[in-house]
């Protein structure tokens, strides 16, 4: 089956080999066109297509039924005819790199699905797509074998991604319209999202907001760090609040107001408050606690109860690409996230937590 990935998606996978997060203007791009002074009259969909490259005119279309093609500011539909001075903006994705997927019967956790999206609540330890070193056992490959013997007529396209190690809520598209209809609102950020993470320390605040560039390591390409002078990578926002206290450890909820590879994860190490046994960004460390042997031992019961960060894509909310209706999902925690929970909140219950 073929299964459509972004050709520039797929490129970062495998030259990079980093497990990719969020940053979802990096499957997205934006155009801004001003009309020369002497063009004549001329429908807009065939206007685009002569001016972006590998763009179909059956794609452009979608792209302005979805309201990805603005003149002036404004929304315009495929046969408007541009006029001199006109200035177009355009969104779409990365025209897809058509790849041949190996169906692999994996099962699926389906949340809700219809004629134009899926929605599934990702197991963690599962890789989104073929790349570097993951070419089988994918989310990918299961998602060809769930449309070839459910629905062989649609085109799914990934409209935004997850890392391997987060579990939690993932939208698929359907077909190329819902596809355009979506890529706005992720390019836009409108998107909702929630995570949950679990992250060691405590907080003096019950909620707060981090605010740093997020952009590659110097150091080390394969993670990301936190510029807050502004002067390398790109702009990012994480908002969080304080969901339940442990001492050691505190559970929160983060908001992304940007999409960053890595953003979360990122920026809660900045604030040197790292997830939870994230191994990437120096959580699988014992960070706070007592010198005990009991305590560390029960650290490191904890590690192997969860064994990767602790961070889940909890609830998500968008606009439906065909009802225009708002559209909002939670999902449950994954037993090993649940079960790490737990302990913590027993420990938390009968121990101090002096440092």
């Amino acid at each position: 089956m073929i299964f459509f990935v972004s050709l520039q998606e797929k490129t970062m996978a495998e030259d990079l080999d980093i497990e990719l997060q969020e940053d979802e203007q990096d499957l997205y791009e934006h155009h801004r066109i001003v009309v020369d002074k002497g063009q004549s009259p001329l429908r807009i969909d065939k206007f685009l297509m002569v001016r972006l490259v590998n763009a179909t005119r059956n794609k452009i279309q979608n792209a302005a039924h979805a309201g990805n093609i603005l003149v002036n500011e404004v929304p315009v539909k495929p046969n408007y005819k541009v006029k001199p001075g006109d200035i177009i903006s355009v969104v779409m994705a990365y025209p897809p790199h058509e790849t041949e997927i190996i169906p692999e019967n994996i099962p699926l956790n389906v949340v809700y699905e219809d004629d134009d999206i899926l929605i599934i609540n990702k197991s963690p330890e599962m890789v989104v797509h073929p790349g570097f070193g993951n070419r089988n056992g994918t989310l990918v490959n299961a998602l060809a074998y769930y449309f070839q013997t459910t629905d062989p007529t649609s085109k799914p396209c990934l409209v935004h991604r997850i890392d391997k190690n987060t579990s939690g809520l993932l939208l698929i598209a359907k077909n190329e319209t819902a596809q355009s209809f979506l890529a706005k609102q992720f390019y836009d950020h409108t998107v909702e999202r929630k995570y949950w993470a679990l992250v060691w320390g405590d907080f003096q605040e019950d909620e707060g907001t981090i605010v740093g560039n997020v952009g590659r390591s110097l150091k080390d390409r394969k993670v990301m760090a936190v510029f807050p002078d502004g002067d390398y990578g790109k702009h990012a926002v994480t908002h969080y609040k304080v969901l339940e206290r442990f001492g050691y450890v505190t559970l929160i909820e983060c908001v992304l107001e940007t999409g960053r590879t890595h953003q979360i994860r990122a920026h809660l190490r900045y604030i040197k408050h790292p997830l939870f046994n994230d191994a990437t960004y120096g959580g699988d460390q014992i960070l706070k606690g007592t010198i005990y042997t009991k305590y560390k031992q029960f650290v490191q019961n904890c590690f192997e109860m969860i064994p990767r960060h602790a961070l889940h894509a909890k609830t998500l909310g968008f606009i439906h690409p065909t009802t225009k209706q708002n559209m909002n999902f939670d999902s449950e925690l994954p037993a090993d996230f649940a079960r790490v929970l737990e302990k913590w909140r027993n420990y938390s219950k009968v121990q101090p937590t002096e440092e």
